[in-house]
């Protein structure tokens, strides 16, 4: 079993910063992908960012040059920091991972609790 568990989310005023983290543990194999989304109230989970085993990176539009994913696989933990942030990045962040627990099987999806940002003055 995996298990995910992240922390770090909170209440901050707009332009602040927060860092939320994602550590997995559990028989997790070797992790394959790492990612973070969010879903704000009445509408529809979003991509954040994510981060690949190599260290290739892929951010949403709207969090470019705020927002930066990176990761501990030593740890087996995703980072997500977050700076300059707007009340419309107020939203529940979830984090995935997706890791093979033998080279022959495909990758299996776990997801986080999720954490609660809210950015408002």
């Amino acid at each position: 079993q995996v298990e995910l568990v992240e922390s770090g989310g909170g209440l901050v005023q707009p332009g602040g910063s927060l860092r939320l983290s994602c550590a997995a543990s559990g028989t997790i194999g070797s992790i394959v992908f790492m990612g973070w989304y969010r879903q704000a109230p009445g509408k529809q989970r979003e991509l954040v960012a994510t981060i690949t085993t190599g260290g290739s990176t892929n951010y949403a539009y709207s969090v470019k040059g705020r927002f930066t994913i990176s990761r501990d696989n030593a740890k087996n933990t995703v980072y997500l920091q977050m700076t300059s942030l707007k009340p419309e990045d107020t939203a529940v962040y979830s984090c995935k991972v997706m890791s093979r627990r033998l080279p022959a099987l495909p990758p299996e999806e776990y997801w986080g609790q999720g954490t609660q940002v809210t950015v408002s003055s």
